[in-house]
C-alpha cells in the first residue's frame, strides 16, 4: 500500500479537536487520518503515525518512512509551517494528513460528484 503525508496548516486545539469529533460520527475518510502537534518535529509526527497505523490496518513502516521521505524533501515547506506555529501561540496546533493514497483520492472524487 502506498501512502501520503502532507502538512495542511494551524488550527486552533478547540476547532482541531471539533473537527475530528465530526469525522468520527459522520465516519468518513477511512484510510486517512488527521494528526495534529504542538512541535513541528519529525519526531513527533512519526509517534503520531506511529500510534494511528495499527489502529488503520497500514503498515506502520511504510507510514514512517512516508513521513521520513516528506520531512526530507521539503525543508522549506516545514520552516514556514514550523514558523507559523510559533506566531500563532500555544493553543494551535500543526495539522496534517496521512492516509493510503487510493481512500485520499477517492475522498477526492467524491466531492466532485457523480
Amino acid at each position: 500500500m502506498n501512502y501520503t503525508f502532507e502538512i495542511l496548516g494551524v488550527a486552533p486545539t478547540l476547532c482541531f479537536f471539533n473537527q475530528q469529533q465530526e469525522l468520527l460520527q459522520k465516519q468518513q475518510s477511512a484510510g486517512v487520518e488527521y494528526l495534529g502537534n504542538r512541535k513541528c518535529t519529525l519526531d513527533s509526527f512519526v509517534q503520531s503515525v506511529e500510534t494511528v497505523s495499527p489502529n488503520r490496518g497500514w503498515d506502520v513502516d511504510g507510514v514512517v518512512n512516508t513521513v521520513i521521505g516528506y520531512w526530507m524533501n521539503n525543508s522549506d515547506s516545514i520552516q514556514y509551517w514550523k514558523q507559523r506555529l510559533q506566531d500563532a501561540g500555544s493553543e494551535n496546533l500543526l495539522v496534517a494528513r496521512v492516509g493510503d493514497i487510493k481512500s485520499l483520492q477517492a475522498a477526492f472524487e467524491s466531492l466532485l460528484g457523480p
